[in-house]
């Protein structure tokens, strides 16, 4: 009696579960274009690639923060290595 109670509310809870799985189509249906739209999809992408030109270009970037910033201000030494000089015994202080 126990299996069947078990068995009972495994079904019961399973049936939400498999409710809530998505419909997936793991082959989706090709659709092959008519040349009536390939020839609308031609026009649309001609007059997009028209519409690209217009667009002029680009300025140089602003900053936003130059006021704010000094122009004199020295760039970053890059390090350098040291030479080591031999030593002579004496501490140097």
């Amino acid at each position: 009696m126990k299996w069947l109670c078990g068995v009972a509310v495994s079904v019961l809870l399973a049936g939400p579960a498999f409710a809530q799985m998505p419909n997936v189509n793991l082959v989706p249906d090709i659709q092959h274009k008519s040349p009536e739209e390939k020839a609308q999809d031609a026009v649309r992408e001609k007059a997009y690639r028209e519409s690209l030109r217009k667009i002029p270009d680009a300025k140089a970037p602003s900053d936003p923060w130059g006021d704010v910033r000094s122009n004199d201000a020295a760039p970053a030494k890059p390090k350098t290595a040291t030479t080591k000089s031999k030593k002579t015994g004496q501490a140097a202080n």
